[in-house]
């Protein structure tokens, strides 16, 4: 079964890999969007050094963090399991020798393996040519940074799969999607760092599993998060995956009787 999953990261990784001319157009618009971010951070910033904790190096960086890991994470948006619903492909993939779950989170990695080195890494690469960005200052940071890639990831898609779900309920439900990954645009930091914001809304953000998704990864490269802050970040990445997962099984359980019961 691990073989079988590995597999399935294999053939979606060069699924991905031969969409170059897609993927450079997306660097390239988020680059631009990265460099207007970037503009705009430094006008309002005007003449303090430092704000929130954060200074404008920093800041900067964090443009260009939250512009690489767009298409990583799919923030904008991921409806590939809705679409296999509408289609009727969720009959043969419900048949594969392998969970639900499993199969589509072995299918996304390798999509978001592709678009981190293609699209993340190169977009910091050329922000590091043009700016003076932060770096991470050790191997300590960079194998926490690592990790809290890994489990935003898992996070992320254990929310994008839960969004998906609401297509066994809906014959259109790219609305709720756009109105679910909208809301995880503000809550996860990726608009602005959740340390501009009013104590009382960063605290209502950390309620919600978005901040596992960007927040955590961007303060721990940026060096905002160390010492015991930093491991209760990375166990909370783990504990809304762990929470995501187990209410997408519950739903896509519900979800499935249903469509059994309607002759689907």
């Amino acid at each position: 079964m691990i073989r079988l999953f590995w597999e399935l990261i294999r053939v979606s990784f060069q699924r991905h890999l031969t969409y170059r001319a897609a993927t450079l157009a997306g660097l390239l618009t988020n680059l631009f969007f990265g460099f207007l971010r970037a503009a705009v951070l430094v006008a309002l910033y005007g003449a303090q050094p430092e704000v929130a904790g954060i200074s404008i190096q920093a800041a900067i960086t964090y443009t260009g963090l939250a512009q690489a890991i767009i298409a990583y994470i799919s923030i904008f948006g991921w409806y590939e399991l809705m679409q296999s619903v509408y289609t009727g492909e969720v009959a043969a993939d419900m048949l594969k020798p392998m969970g639900y779950f499993r199969f589509w989170l072995a299918r996304d990695i390798g999509r978001a393996i592709v678009n981190l080195a293609m699209r993340g890494v190169s977009l910091m690469l050329i922000y590091a040519l043009i700016f003076d960005i932060t770096v991470p200052a050790g191997p300590g940071q960079w194998l926490a940074l690592a990790a809290a890639l890994g489990l935003g990831l898992l996070v992320s898609f254990a929310w994008r799969f839960l969004v998906n779900l609401a297509a066994f309920w809906t014959p259109n439900a790219v609305g709720v999607g756009r109105f679910a990954f909208g809301l995880s645009w503000l809550l996860s930091g990726f608009v602005m760092p959740l340390r501009f914001f009013p104590d009382w809304f960063a605290t209502l953000c950390h309620l919600t599993p978005f901040p596992a998704m960007v927040n955590t990864s961007v303060e721990i490269y940026l060096g905002l998060l160390t010492g015991p802050a930093l491991w209760q970040a990375l166990l909370a990445q783990l504990g809304w995956f762990i929470l995501l997962t187990l209410l997408g099984h519950l739903v896509l359980r519900a979800g499935v009787r249903r469509l059994v019961i309607q002759g689907g």
